[in-house]
């Protein structure tokens, strides 16, 4: 290659080089920006209130907890976050309002967000079980009641953490003012009706698209909606082809987008997504606690109020589980709290009609 086109190339390069960084440098200040903007946004100013974040020491290891809350003297709420691993922090913006009735904590559990980040995995992968996470949350809760000056606090767990908190409030019901369920995991029989949904939803739309060939392979599957190995991958495989909209698909309310949300970094999103996959190897699948154990198992008594806070369109973990064990357990108080047209995701995309809920069923327990 003559020696000028090869000077021309390596110009060249270093050229396109120049831009990218410009460019990158550019959007990490946008970024930079907006997020200030947002902490402006979320900024508790209330002298009376409590805007924290920390690594606790849990179970043997850092883990990290958020506080927040306009007034210390309101309740406690502990939100258990599902995935598992998905830690609530950077999509938790619509949740300012429920900072003027509660103090809010939320938890990235053991092998999830910041707490994935603080340890290594060789080590925490041989306590990826539900009763060392269960302990995490009892010893989580005594922390809060010690720190936050509380004789009791509230625990809401949403999907995965729905399972995960339910066997917390049961192990140590002493801590808790109520336990409030959405998307309520009972156990194996929410994702056999989850299936069975999943394959009626694929009968439709490869009924609406005339697609003969996907209505052969699901036909078997829908007059016996069992999951086994073969069953998952005809679903799989029609619900890519057929265009069956994701779990993730729900539109987010809040005042600040996930990735401008104060205080969350570009190594925090790797740590959430990296422990996202982490945990799904431990608490996911046929072999995971949500699918080889029931809540039923625990009892049916609880010495606490239990309010469930169900989306009538939630199609991933399907409310009717939920309704029979509601219906078979027996409270000091109980109340089941239907949010029409609600999704798996109410906590997130109807927030303002979730906090609704739990100021008009939930805070008055904690105030007695």
């Amino acid at each position: 290659m003559p020696r000028r086109a090869a000077r021309l190339i390596r110009v060249s390069l270093l050229g396109l080089a120049g831009m990218l960084i410009v460019t990158g440098a550019a959007g990490l200040g946008f970024r930079a920006y907006r997020q200030h903007l947002a902490a402006e946004t979320l900024a508790i100013r209330s002298p009376a209130g409590v805007q924290e974040g920390e690594f606790v020491e849990i179970g043997g290891i850092k883990q990290w907890i958020q506080i927040r809350g306009e007034d210390r003297d309101n309740p406690v709420l502990l939100f258990v976050h599902g995935g598992p691993g998905g830690t609530t922090l950077p999509i938790s913006s619509g949740w300012r309002p429920w900072e003027k009735q509660f103090t809010v904590v939320q938890w990235d559990q053991r092998g999830a967000g910041r707490t994935y980040g603080a340890a290594r995995e060789d080590t925490l992968a041989p306590t990826m079980t539900l009763d060392r996470m269960m302990q995490d949350g009892v010893e989580l809760a005594e922390y809060l009641r010690t720190h936050l000056h509380k004789d009791k606090i509230i625990l809401v767990g949403h999907s995965w953490g729905s399972f995960l908190g339910i066997h917390i409030v049961k192990q140590r019901p002493d801590l808790f003012y109520a336990y409030v369920g959405t998307g309520q995991v009972v156990g194996r029989v929410t994702f056999e009706k989850q299936f069975e949904i999943t394959i009626a939803h694929l009968q439709a739309l490869a009924q609406s698209a005339g697609n003969s060939e996907a209505l052969a392979e699901l036909a078997p599957i829908l007059a016996r909606p069992v999951i086994t190995p073969q069953n998952r991958v005809v679903a799989e495989k029609w619900s890519q082809a057929l265009g069956l909209p994701s779990i993730e698909s729900f539109r987010l309310a809040g005042p600040v987008p996930p990735p401008f949300m104060p205080d969350f970094s570009l190594l925090d999103w790797y740590n959430w997504r990296k422990g996202m996959a982490f945990s799904a190897k431990y608490l996911r699948g046929r072999e995971s606690p949500m699918f080889k154990r029931d809540v039923t198992s625990l009892g049916l008594a609880f010495p606490v109020p239990v309010i469930f806070i169900e989306g009538d369109a939630d199609y991933n973990t399907p409310s009717g589980p939920a309704e029979q064990l509601f219906n078979q357990i027996t409270a000091p108080h109980k109340e089941f709290v239907w949010v029409r047209g609600g999704s798996h995701f109410i906590p997130f995309d109807r927030p303002d009609e979730f906090l609704t809920a739990l100021v008009t069923h939930v805070r008055p327990l904690a105030l007695n």
